[in-house]
């Protein structure tokens, strides 16, 4: 049987980033301590000032800019695409990355894993959606003040501002129906 947790936000662990600059809001992750030893780890960073990131070496990276301006990486000497609200991108851990910031500071989300243990598939989601999924876990993080989520079977939960919903042990053809901006994460062991 699967296990069904809602995380809410004002309990996330807040903790320094690896190379000291600024500090990440850990929403939830799959194992480990600290700062190694994941498969797959979530989270949210406040970025105040443009400068680096730090590097994650064996791991891909998905981050998405939550709240404000937005943010120019340039990530191994080359430079981003502007990167604004629910505009997610990816790269690789152990790439050299910094950020500009476009305007003031920013707020964004995480997706960070071991393609040599998970396959991931991350997907922003407005409005009223109908899904089905596999895959193992299933994580769903709320981008609005209310995220309405019916599982097939299951008590409908509702996820205010940054909750995150989190579905582990599934072995079976799931059904969401969603109302809200949210962020839909599917995670595979391979």
């Amino acid at each position: 049987m699967s296990q069904l947790q809602v995380l809410r936000a004002q309990d996330y662990p807040r903790m320094p980033w690896k190379n000291g600059g600024g500090f990440t809001e850990e929403i939830t992750r799959d194992s480990g301590e600290g700062l190694d030893g994941f498969g797959w780890r979530l989270s949210i960073a406040d970025i105040e000032d443009s400068g680096g990131f730090s590097t994650f070496a064996g791991y891909q990276r998905i981050i998405t800019v939550l709240q404000g301006d937005g943010m120019r990486l340039v990530v191994d000497g080359q430079a981003s695409r502007p990167l604004l609200a629910c505009d997610a991108f990816a790269f690789s851990g152990e790439s050299q990355v910094s950020c500009r910031l476009l305007g003031g500071a920013i707020r964004d989300f995480n997706l960070i894993y071991a393609p040599q243990r998970y396959r991931a598939r991350l997907q922003w989601l407005d409005g009223t959606q109908r899904m089905y999924t596999s895959a193992s876990t299933v994580l769903l993080f709320a981008a609005c003040n209310q995220v309405e989520v019916a599982l097939a079977g299951r008590e409908a939960q509702r996820l205010g501002l940054y909750d995150c919903l989190r579905l582990e042990g599934n072995e079976a053809l799931l059904e969401l129906d969603v109302q809200g901006r949210c962020c839909l994460i599917e995670l595979i062991p391979t």
